[in-house]
């Protein structure tokens, strides 16, 4: 009897007229609803993946596009997956709040909520995509790289004391500032928008956590003084322009 009232508590609560509703199926529901959204967010890293493709091939401005507008309804779908699992969370608080006496249509809360949320929609939500910002900051530096890279190649005649200047400035950005050597792997950083080796930086994050220290960012002049490892995402845009300016370097010997 004991383990009943138990499992009941875990799995739903009992009403004041005496049923008792089960959450188990909207445990279910929910954890089906977080599936897709990791399938969303697949779809949203290999769509800037092509993007960068695309932009390292130099193919033309409408193709790229085309990718944004991909991202812009990966978005859309995310938003509205986040809008309906929010609903139904906010429906079972709600009826474990009220207890009513007798059980709602529970279909018609959700679907209550889910219309509330969704229409206070705009254009400006999908912008704000932690994804999709990601996704135009990479494409920004991919066309500073390679537009760079460009230049370089179309304008033979410039003295070659400029293209010096330029490539010793983009071969600059490839340093670690704490390794001081080529970066392999390298993280931006979102909050300073500097970049580091990932094994180097989360080496000193670790240490300094162990230390109950903080992480001050290592390179030179910057005043961010609480580097995070969740501030850390992959800039898969410097990667390509590394490893480009390296093979470019093997095909000059």
């Amino acid at each position: 009897m004991l383990l009943k009232e138990k499992s009941a508590q875990t799995n739903g609560f009992k009403m004041p007229g005496g049923a008792t509703i089960s959450f188990n199926c909207v445990d279910s529901s929910l954890s089906s609803l977080k599936n897709c959204q990791s399938y969303i967010n697949t779809g949203m890293d290999i769509a800037t993946r092509v993007a960068l493709d695309l932009v390292e091939s130099f193919n033309n401005v409408e193709e790229v596009n085309s990718m944004e507008n991909v991202m812009l309804e990966y978005a859309a779908m995310d938003r509205e997956l986040n809008h309906y699992m929010r609903a139904i969370e906010e429906t079972v608080s709600q009826m474990k709040r009220d207890k009513p006496e007798n059980i709602p249509d529970l279909q018609y809360l959700v679907k209550e909520k889910f219309t509330a949320l969704e229409s206070k929609n705009s254009d400006a939500d999908l912008q704000r995509n932690e994804k999709y910002i990601y996704f135009k900051d990479q494409l920004k530096e991919m066309r500073k790289q390679f537009c760079l890279q460009s230049d370089n190649n179309d304008n033979e005649g410039i003295e070659q004391i400029d293209e010096d200047i330029a490539v010793t400035q983009s071969q600059m950005n490839f340093i670690c500032p704490i390794t001081q050597m080529e970066m392999k792997k390298p993280v931006r950083n979102k909050v300073c928008g500097h970049t580091y080796e990932e094994d180097a930086i989360l080496k000193i994050i670790q240490t300094r956590k162990q230390q109950k220290k903080k992480v001050r960012c290592p390179k030179i002049g910057c005043s961010h003084a609480d580097v995070k490892r969740s501030d850390l995402v992959p800039d898969e845009a410097l990667k390509r322009a590394i490893d480009s300016q390296n093979k470019q370097s093997w095909s000059t010997l």
